[in-house]
């Protein structure tokens, strides 16, 4: 794969799996744009300073007006789209403001990166890749018990992917999406320190799919919402 002179938005770019896609992405020589919601998010990126990345202090994706800014005056090869947030927690006791939590910050914000990336691969000259990050219960919904709202919201990352995709194919963009199940990272640990954590993928692992989706070498692949489960 080669990434030479190509241009890849990476929201959620500070974080554990996006931190290993923006790595990956580099290795393949790309240029990328990160945002970062605060200082404290950027300050602590393995990344900052490097030439071939530019971190843009956004706010809010699941604001219209940020994330057109964002996107503005760029001539994107891929967009990929890994911001989000989890929350666990039984239907009775989450409310309405718990639900649009989810919904907003997972399918509200990808719904209006695709939204944008679209625009902004087009001014590029066609062509292209949009990867969504969605989950396992978005898939497997069971799975989601006890995190309805959060799997309401992958759910539809899910759905938006695949729709997307049969939308924009006669454009050359592809559009994917991957599923994680629970990721090997510090925080999880942290939160699961009983688990069997050789079972779960790494970071690195998801974003070599995500990556290999963005690249030019997938030529055929759309539609698709991607298990990366590993051993889970």
């Amino acid at each position: 794969m080669t990434f030479t002179g190509k241009l890849v938005l990476v929201t959620g770019g500070t974080g554990a799996l996006g931190a290993a896609v923006v790595d990956t992405l580099l290795g393949q020589g790309a240029q990328c744009v990160v945002p970062h919601r605060d200082e404290a998010e950027a300050q602590r990126f393995a990344h900052r300073g490097n030439k071939n990345v530019k971190l843009v202090a956004a706010g809010d994706l699941a604001d219209e007006s940020v994330v057109d800014r964002l996107y503005g005056g760029l001539r994107l090869w891929a967009s990929i789209h890994v911001a989000g947030g989890f929350a666990a927690g039984p239907v009775e006791d989450t409310d309405k403001a718990a639900l649009m939590k989810q919904i907003d910050g997972n399918l509200v914000s990808c719904f209006l990166c695709c939204r944008a990336a679209v625009k902004a691969i087009k001014a590029a000259g066609g062509g292209g890749r949009i990867v969504n990050v969605a989950a396992r219960p978005a898939l497997e919904p069971r799975s989601g018990a006890g995190m309805s709202a959060y799997t309401i919201a992958k759910s539809g990352v899910a759905a938006l992917s695949i729709a997307l995709a049969e939308e924009v194919a006669k454009d050359g963009i592809l559009v994917n999406a991957v599923a994680p199940s629970i990721m090997d990272t510090p925080a999880n640990r942290k939160g699961m320190p009983k688990a069997n954590f050789d079972k779960w993928p790494k970071a690195e692992e998801v974003a070599a799919t995500i990556v290999f989706l963005a690249s030019p070498d997938n030529a055929v692949t759309r539609g698709g919402v991607v298990p990366v489960y590993g051993k889970s």
